[in-house]
């Protein structure tokens, strides 16, 4: 197999931007000389045998592990070198303080100044669903705060990666890591100072290292980590939200809305500059340490990455998926699982819309009033609950029979790849058969 060098995933996102070149951009100075040679922006990650699920037998734990402790702020010691202490000369990052060694930070972008070279969007505008023309199994960010339900497509979030939005007067962080597939929202307050955040251009384990315009701290994606500078050792709040497709999100809130394509035709969207990523076997080298590849499932499985209490929890797409329905108990907290085909994988086809069906995997509190009901699958999107035999959708919502109307409250979850879920939770519980 023919190796990719490091730097091939950030090149797609800037040719995806339309800000890779530095000839087009004169404020633009390339990187000091590296060891790692830059491949070509058109070139797209190779595609590899992928592992069957059926390869990596799930191991179920007997018992809850508790969570990771709080992280251990580190302060002194030497700043950034090499081409780290090269792309970050300008930054008021306070490096002598920070829960990371500085060598777990990786460049993911060749072009200087490589903070927001993936520019965020800071202020978004929204669409009526009905008058939007996304694809049924176009992939996106589901987000629900009080009445309103928003919609972000990730065939915008991979090329902005971040918003910085506002929901009924609520601030909300959108994000999304296209090299991990992780979809987060976060309350971006933090000491009661609203941050504004963009990409720093950095990556840890492969995914998005985010930095806020107030102290210039560094932050890590998944799990909303302050890594280096001021804010070192906070943690952002989560916001429930999921990945489902626009089919899904129609249906279910047929009042909401979409994100807006910020001063740029909409179909400048659509195109994945991931062509075959998730057909690969493992993630792209340089950007991710092989040697703590937990192997028990395929790399790039979709995972539902469950948090409740702090305890962390996951359920493998292919077990998810083998049952329909997953009920089962996290901290003491009753959930379940729900599986629904027709939302497209956004990061193998040349179209976000166009790749395999993958479908949309979403974790909720499986009680009402009070009471935990157990579901089972009916096929096709549906599921009953063992009480009231109501019937359900995927988005949690009772469609018919006596309990339609009612939605189950979702707990926070991730649909991250396995290869990143794991990497960020190596004392989590996995769900197994």
């Amino acid at each position: 197999m023919k190796h990719l060098a490091p730097l091939v995933a950030a090149a797609l996102v800037l040719s995806a931007c339309g800000s890779s070149d530095p000839a087009a951009d004169p404020t633009a100075a390339p990187l000091a000389p590296t060891d790692t040679a830059v491949v070509d922006a058109t070139q797209a990650p190779e595609p590899t045998a992928a592992s069957p699920a059926a390869a990596a037998t799930p191991t179920p734990t007997s018992a809850p592990i508790p969570a990771l402790p709080t992280p251990q702020v580190i302060t002194g010691g030497e700043g950034p070198t090499g081409d780290l202490a090269y792309v970050s000369g300008d930054w008021a990052t306070d490096w002598s303080t920070r829960t990371i060694d500085l060598d777990e930070l990786r460049i993911g972008i060749q072009v200087i100044p490589i903070r927001d070279r993936i520019p965020p969007i800071d202020d978004p505008e929204f669409a009526p669903a009905s008058e939007a023309g996304w694809s049924d199994p176009e992939p996106g960010l589901l987000l629900v705060v009080g009445d309103t339900a928003r919609f972000y497509p990730l065939a915008m979030l991979i090329v902005h990666e971040i918003v910085n939005d506002e929901v009924d007067g609520r601030p909300v962080l959108v994000t999304y890591c296209p090299l991990c597939n992780s979809a987060l929202v976060f309350d971006p307050v933090v000491n009661g100072q609203r941050l504004r955040f963009g990409t720093s251009g950095l990556l840890r384990n492969s995914d998005l290292v985010m930095w806020d315009d107030a102290t210039e701290s560094l932050w890590q994606q998944i799990g909303g980590e302050g890594l280096v500078g001021a804010f070192a050792g906070h943690r952002l709040e989560v916001i429930p939200s999921a990945i489902v497709s626009w089919g899904d999100f129609k249906a279910g809130y047929p009042d909401g809305v979409v994100l807006a394509p910020p001063g740029r035709p909409a179909s400048s969207y659509g195109r994945n500059p991931y062509v075959q990523y998730t057909s690969r076997s493992a993630p792209i080298p340089g950007f991710f340490d092989s040697t703590i590849l937990d192997d028990r499932y395929p790399a790039l499985e979709r995972t539902v990455g469950v948090t409740v209490e702090g305890h962390d929890k996951a359920y493998p797409f292919s077990v998810v998926q083998a049952n329909g329905a997953v009920n089962d108990t996290v901290a003491g907290v009753p959930v379940v699982v729900l599986w629904s085909p027709g939302t497209a994988d956004a990061l193998d086809s040349p179209v976000t819309a166009g790749g395999a069906d993958v479908g949309a995997a979403l974790a909720f509190d499986r009680r009402v009033d009070g009471e935990p009901f157990e579901f089972s699958p009916l096929g096709n999107g549906r599921f009953a609950d063992n009480r009231t035999g109501s019937t359900w959708n995927v988005l949690g919502q009772a469609v018919e029979g006596e309990l339609a109307g009612t939605s189950l409250v979702p707990v926070v979850h991730t649909n991250e790849f396995w290869f990143a879920w794991s990497a960020f939770h190596p004392n989590g519980e996995v769900f197994g058969p």
